[in-house]
C-alpha cells in the first residue's frame, strides 16, 4: 500500500480558524479545540505543508455580542473575528455542552454571521461535557446547525466529557478528524465551490460583500415578473394563459 503522506499535493500554507466557546481558564473546551488543530498541523507538516492557525476566543466578543444580534452592527473584535473565518482554508469549531445542548454563547455567535459566510467551508466539530449523556449534542445539533450554514462537517465529530480524557480512544477520533479536516483543504473543495458554483446558491440579499447580488434575467421567474413569457419547452408552452 502506498504511503499515504507521499500522495500529497504540493507545499500549501493553509489558514486553520479555532473557534473556542470555552468560558473558563484553565478550559476543556479550548485544550480539546487546541489538540485538534495541533494535530492538523502535525499532519500537515509530515504532507510538506504549513499551517497558520488563529484563534477566536468568543468570550473575548462578549462585549460585542448583544449589540451584534441586536442591530446586526459588528465591532472591531467581532469584525476580526468573521474575517478569519472567511480566509480560512478550515475551521474547528469547540463548544462545552450546557442543558444538553451547545453554549448559548456558541449558538449566538453563529447565529449572527451571514449564510453567506461558510458555505463549503471545511469544518471540524468538537465539544465537551461533564457525562457522556451528552454524547450526541455534536451530531443531532452541531452538524445541523453548520448543514443550515451549508459548511461541510467531517464525518468524525470529537467529545469529550470528564472521563474520555483518560481514554486513548480520545486521541485517536482526534487525529481521525484532523487527517479528514486536512484533506478536504488540501482538496480545494471550498475554493471550486466558490468559483466555479457560487451563482447556485440561494443567497441573502446584502451578504458576501455584494458578490450575492447578480441577477439572473434569463429565469423563468424574471420574465415573467417583467412582463416577458416562458421560453417554450417544446411545442406547447409559450407563456401562461390570462384569466
Amino acid at each position: 500500500m502506498a504511503d499515504t503522506e507521499s500522495n500529497s499535493a504540493a507545499s500549501r500554507t493553509f489558514r486553520l480558524a479555532v473557534v473556542n466557546a470555552g468560558i473558563s481558564d484553565p478550559s476543556s473546551t479550548k485544550l480539546l479545540a487546541d489538540r485538534v488543530a495541533q494535530a492538523v498541523s502535525d499532519l500537515a507538516t509530515r504532507r510538506g505543508h504549513r499551517v497558520q492557525v488563529r484563534t477566536i476566543d468568543l468570550r473575548e466578543l462578549l462585549p460585542e455580542l448583544s449589540g451584534a444580534l441586536a442591530s446586526g452592527l459588528l465591532g472591531p473584535k467581532f469584525t476580526a473575528a468573521v474575517d478569519a473565518l472567511r480566509e480560512a482554508d478550515g475551521v474547528i469549531a469547540s463548544t462545552p455542552v450546557y442543558k444538553a445542548g451547545p453554549s448559548g454563547l456558541f449558538d449566538s455567535f453563529f447565529q449572527v454571521l451571514d449564510n453567506d459566510l461558510l458555505i463549503a467551508k471545511p469544518i471540524a466539530l468538537a465539544a465537551t461535557a461533564g457525562t457522556a449523556r451528552h454524547a450526541l449534542v455534536v451530531d443531532e445539533q452541531m452538524r445541523s446547525l453548520f448543514a443550515y450554514l451549508r459548511a461541510l462537517s467531517v464525518p468524525t465529530s470529537v467529545f469529550a466529557s470528564t472521563e474520555d480524557w483518560q481514554d486513548k480512544s480520545l486521541g485517536s477520533r482526534i487525529d481521525r478528524a484532523a487527517f479528514e479536516l486536512l484533506l478536504l483543504m488540501e482538496s480545494g473543495f471550498e475554493r471550486d465551490v466558490r468559483g466555479e458554483s457560487w451563482r447556485r446558491y440561494q443567497h441573502e440579499y446584502g451578504s458576501a460583500g455584494g458578490s450575492e447580488l447578480t441577477i439572473d434575467l434569463d429565469t423563468d421567474l424574471m420574465r415573467l415578473a417583467t412582463g416577458g413569457s416562458l421560453k417554450p419547452t417544446g411545442s406547447t408552452i409559450e407563456g401562461i394563459d390570462e384569466d
